[in-house]
């Protein structure tokens, strides 16, 4: 069986392994199709992926193939043969937090790809729960679900009302999920960002219509742009430290700051300005069933686009040496994927 696995920082592999057993109860053994990589599988790759232990086989954006049902499963309402995106984020049931049905944020969540071993592997075991079958999607864009319930998930935690004015910074395929669902949501994004390339992108392929060059004063331009207010809601989609501390100058009093990236650093503001605005600070995590099940019924609807998504693609073989260049300045990497 192909598996691909990050031994440690820098250093990928393609190694034959062997497949796995049969499916145990509320198990399905799937076959893995696509995989997606993520910002934060390039980080792992970087050594700066917060969570992450070495050797890991990376991926958790998965489009995949049910092959077998283990006992018990009877009631899933998947069959062999069903093509499913997987929600990978395997939660206890027991914390304080999946009591509250806050099952993204568990005590003890471990995700595919970070905590425990994810899916370029051909053959993987999951839990049924974690399936979610589509009829209509095509294993490129089941592998793109899991993105956008990123973004589905910040948008929903902001509250957004369609009389918000709303700042994205960061175009990358997380920023561009905030995107598309504060589309969704009837507002109208501002999108900041320092690389001009990704800016064409959103203003061509997604619509976006107001954009601010992060490198040139942003503020002046946001002003611009909102005669003299400042954004309601701030999404900051980076990861960058640098651009998360500035994120809270962008706000307008009484708005709100949503961080969807995460950065292994400690985040600062300051108090006064803070209190002044009486701004509400919100990080978002992951996502949920529900954020699944709403994309899916968007995503099968025709509602939100996919299509110019994936820019670059690699088989086993090739990945352990095209996703370093997917690295590289210039590469013009929006979305690649593996393909098993």
């Amino acid at each position: 069986m192909k598996t691909v696995v990050l031994q440690e920082p820098g250093q990928l592999c393609l190694v034959e392994a062997e497949p796995p057993r049969l499916a145990g109860p509320g198990e399905a053994l799937v076959r893995v199709h696509r995989v997606g990589i993520c910002g934060s599988d390039l980080h792992a790759f970087r050594g700066r992926q917060s969570f992450i232990t070495y050797p890991r086989i990376l991926g958790h954006e998965l489009g995949v193939e049910v092959v077998a049902l283990g006992p018990g499963t009877g009631d899933s309402g998947l069959a062999v043969g069903d093509r499913c995106c997987v929600e990978p984020y395997l939660n206890c049931d027991q914390c304080s937090a999946c009591r509250r049905g806050k099952s993204n944020c568990c005590l003890n969540l471990r995700v595919l790809g970070v905590h425990i071993d994810g899916g370029m592997q051909e053959l993987l075991h999951l839990p049924v729960a974690r399936l979610h079958r589509s009829q209509a999607l095509p294993f490129d864009q089941l592998a793109l679900v899991e993105t956008l319930c990123i973004g589905a998930h910040a948008v929903r935690r902001a509250r957004l009302r369609a009389e918000d004015s709303v700042l994205v910074i960061g175009s990358g395929p997380i920023g561009m999920s905030v995107i598309q669902f504060v589309q969704a949501a009837g507002a109208r994004p501002t999108v900041m960002e320092i690389v001009d390339s990704r800016l064409e992108f959103c203003r061509r392929q997604l619509g976006v219509e107001l954009c601010v060059e992060g490198k040139r004063d942003p503020e002046r331009q946001l002003r611009a742009i909102l005669s003299g207010d400042l954004p309601t809601v701030v999404f900051d989609a980076t990861g960058n430290v640098d651009s998360m501390t500035r994120a809270f100058g962008y706000v307008a009093h009484g708005g709100r700051l949503v961080f969807v990236g995460h950065v292994r650093d400690d985040i600062t503001f300051h108090d006064p300005d803070f209190h002044q605005r009486e701004l509400t600070l919100l990080a978002s995590r992951n996502a949920t069933a529900e954020d699944f099940a709403h994309v899916l019924a968007l995503v099968e609807a025709g509602k939100v686009n996919l299509g110019p998504w994936i820019t670059h693609r690699a088989s086993p073989e090739d990945i352990v040496t095209e996703l370093p260049r997917w690295l590289e300045p210039g590469s013009g990497v929006v979305k690649a994927m593996l393909e098993f």
